[in-house]
């Protein structure tokens, strides 16, 4: 199972930024997908999830609620995080994972697979 994440960068306070994670080597169209986002030093922590079916219900952590948007394509096997309204606070590496399960979930412990993490950071 590969989880390739991309799409990180620098971006200015109230800017924009579009994250992927191709996944290979797995049911994509039945898993759970999820962005986490870690600081040194700090633990992981929920971003967003959505679910492999009923049109693709999703969570949000309360920090990003209304600023970012996460979506999946299953034909090409990606999930998106849509990143909008960016502060410096959501500077952070972004994980992209999987989990072997159809609904939402937000526990680490939930996802089998993750990817290897694509640094966004926001200046002031």
């Amino acid at each position: 199972v590969q989880l390739q994440a991309s799409g990180g960068g620098l971006v200015q306070a109230g800017g924009s930024l579009r994250l992927s994670c191709a996944a290979s080597g797995l049911t994509f169209s039945s898993c759970a997908m999820g962005w986490f986002r870690q600081n040194p030093g700090k633990e992981r922590e929920f971003v967003a999830a959505i679910s492999s079916w009923g049109g693709g219900r999703t969570n949000y952590a309360d920090s990003v609620k209304g600023r970012f948007t996460i979506s999946r394509d299953n034909a090409k096997n990606t999930v998106y995080l849509q990143m909008n309204s960016l502060k410096p606070e959501d500077t952070a590496v972004y994980y992209c994972a999987a989990a072997m399960v159809s609904w939402w979930t937000t526990p680490i412990s939930d996802y089998d697979h993750w990817g290897q993490g694509t640094q966004v950071t926001v200046s002031s």
